[in-house]
């Protein structure tokens, strides 16, 4: 291969503009390039992805491709959406049910271990996409070859975590609203029952849990705030001394403003201030 030939395959090819794409069932933009000055926000496009041909919804005007930070080059719009395109992502919509009900067949002739959540085509139709849930690894081998054989095309199968399925599948949560996830997740951050213990939770394990059986995600939502608010006080079952008497840090309550404090023989309540107040003269006593 000539050194001409190397140059052009591994410069990535620029384009005159930079936008962001959406596609259905996600909340996440994705950029994409584009030389096509005509496209304008809401128009619906062709694209390639790593999964295929699909057609997605343009969320923003065209932009400079300075904008594009990543390292990574911009993929190209293949072409604005037509109608064909449009009726023919209706109809691969349409036939969602068939492939689930279809791809479930096969599952159960062959006995195997998977929940079967989602099932897509891609635009052109080369490539059918199946998402499921097992607890084990699954050997799918044999499966491949039964559904490439049913559908005349390109089978690709996906395992999910629970989180995931519980994005698809969608629900309310334990606050009456939809779940986070579905709403408006597109990446999961690590949720870890230390985040319960920063908010003084009670660490029920089932009141603690989403509907994908994990720690729910608002835990990490409110962990900075409740770091922040909790800096400087002690910690739980710590003593302290009020009007002279010795007492332990039974609960906390940061939101109210309210700590309790029991022994023996009284128990009381103070605001989280007169606990500081409490707290700053120990620590001048010690200095002293």
């Amino acid at each position: 291969m000539s050194e001409e030939i190397m140059e052009e395959v591994q410069q990535p090819q620029s384009y005159k503009y930079c936008v962001s794409v959406k596609f259905k069932g996600t909340k996440k933009a994705y950029s994409f390039g584009t030389d096509n000055d005509e496209l304008k926000y809401g128009d619906k496009v062709v694209v390639e992805t790593i999964r295929g041909i699909e057609l997605g919804e343009l969320i923003s005007e065209l932009r400079d491709p300075s904008s594009f930070t990543l390292q990574t080059a911009l993929k190209p719009i293949l072409r604005k959406a037509t109608e064909q395109d449009i009726q023919q992502n209706l109809a691969n919509l349409s036939e969602t049910d068939s492939l689930l009900q279809r791809c479930q067949k096969c599952i159960n002739d062959l006995s195997l271990d998977m929940n079967l959540i989602s099932a897509e085509y891609t635009l052109d139709r080369t490539k059918v996409i199946f998402s499921y849930v097992s607890e084990n690894r699954v050997d799918f081998r044999e499966l491949l070859k039964v559904l490439a054989a049913t559908f005349k095309c390109r089978i690709e199968l996906r395992q999910i975590g629970p989180r995931d399925k519980a994005k698809i599948v969608g629900g309310l949560g334990c606050c009456g609203m939809e779940t986070c996830c579905s709403r408006f997740f597109d990446d999961f951050d690590i949720v870890s029952i230390n985040m319960a213990k920063n908010q003084l939770l009670a660490l029920n394990t089932a009141k603690l849990s989403g509907q994908c059986g994990k720690l729910m995600c608002c835990l990490k939502f409110e962990d900075d705030i409740y770091k922040q608010l909790r800096e400087g006080l002690p910690k739980l079952n710590s003593v302290v001394y009020y009007d002279k008497e010795k007492y332990r840090i039974t609960s906390m309550n940061i939101l109210n403003n309210s700590v309790h404090l029991s022994n023996k023989e009284n128990a009381i309540d103070i605001s989280i201030d007169e606990l500081k107040e409490i707290l700053a003269k120990a620590k001048e006593n010690q200095n002293q």
